[in-house]
């Protein structure tokens, strides 16, 4: 038996407390149900990896994807993860419609592929950085949260901060805006409308902030996923560079919007399409002249880990949201990016993606 082959997939609930809902314009989510997937190969090296789904973007569960696990786990023993691009390709086939599931999956063999050539993860993703530095995030909430929220992100050493935006009264996600820069007047502005907004009240939002000169240095997902028309509308007046996230889940999507010339940013979320498709849209955006943007569902230190490597390898990554794993409050994993303030910083040495999950710390 070669010594990089599969010889077992194991999968199981990881169910964390969050320190406060993560409230989006699309639902909210009060606690973390993702999925811990683990596999070993032949020479007994173990990869780890975690699916994240998030309902309101994919309509996955924590129950759908243990039981496509079940039927990809089938599929995965015997096979090499020297030839993780063909099983990644197969695991499209097999599993379409379960990104999360089988971005978990692709996690755990890049992990084992990685730990068994002792190789870090970003090293196998290009090696350009070792370093990213992160936006902060308040959710859904009135003034008064978010002035209080603000004031504490910049107190924590954050200089970029994202606002999730509600989309149907302007007037209110303007008052909220406000009430951000008032109280931290240094920081540059996130805006993410996760679909909230039609095209009116988008142009009416985009016109009243810059005239206000609220410092937004980008617009996300202002309009739902398949207004592609009023997104290119959109984009021929916006004063802010627009990013598409939900609009962008893979490859074709990618070069929709470069056609429509309808955004210029993409955010590359690993749990919307996987790492290969990932890899294959971050590369068609930078043929392109597209910025680069790195986020992700609600994620534990695992999953953000690697997406920290993904785009540090990459390198080119201009948007850097990665602080899920401050709205946990405790997990059972040890290793991962080491964070001061907003800077991530990556173990230039360890193999893998560098996290340890060790269930009995929680």
């Amino acid at each position: 038996m070669n010594s990089t082959q599969i010889v077992s997939v194991s999968y199981q609930p990881l169910n964390l407390p969050l320190i406060e809902p993560f409230a989006i314009a699309t639902g909210t989510q009060y606690q973390v149900e993702n999925v811990v997937v683990q596999v070993q190969l032949a020479d007994g090296t173990t990869g780890l990896g975690e699916a994240a789904p998030f309902p309101a973007v994919s309509g996955e569960t924590q129950e759908s994807t243990l039981a496509v696990l079940q039927e990809l786990e089938k599929y995965l023993i015997g096979k090499d993860v020297k030839n993780w691009r063909t099983l990644a390709k197969e695991l499209n086939k097999l599993a379409h419609d379960a990104p999360a599931a089988r971005c978990g999956v692709e996690m755990a063999i890049l992990d084992a592929l990685c730990k068994h050539f002792q190789m870090p993860l970003y090293v196998f993703f290009g090696g350009v950085q070792t370093q990213l530095v992160t936006d902060l995030t308040i959710t859904a909430g009135d003034e008064a949260h978010a002035a209080a929220s603000a004031r504490s992100i910049v107190e924590r050493g954050f200089s970029i901060i994202k606002v999730k935006t509600e989309g149907t009264d302007v007037d209110y996600d303007l008052r909220r805006l406000q009430a951000i820069h008032n109280a931290a007047p240094g920081a540059k502005l996130i805006v993410d409308g996760n679909c909230g907004y039609d095209l009116v009240r988008a142009q009416a939002f985009v016109n009243i902030a810059f005239e206000a000169e609220i410092p937004i240095i980008l617009l996300e997902q202002p309009l739902p996923r398949e207004s592609w028309e009023d997104l290119a509308v959109l984009a021929t007046t916006c004063p802010f560079p627009i990013a598409a996230d939900e609009s962008a889940r893979s490859a074709a999507d990618v070069a929709r919007l470069i056609q429509d010339k309808s955004a210029s940013v993409v955010n590359i979320k690993l749990m919307k399409c996987g790492v290969l498709e990932a890899l294959q849209m971050a590369a068609l955006a930078q043929v392109h002249g597209l910025g680069l943007m790195i986020g992700g569902m609600v994620e534990s230190i695992l999953a953000m880990t690697f997406s920290a490597h993904f785009a540090a390898g990459i390198g080119g990554f201009g948007y850097i949201d990665l602080d899920t794993p401050l709205f946990i409050a405790e997990h059972p994993f040890s290793g991962g990016f080491e964070q001061t303030g907003e800077v991530l910083r990556l173990n230039p040495e360890v193999p893998g993606h560098g996290v340890i999950f060790a269930p009995t710390l929680s």
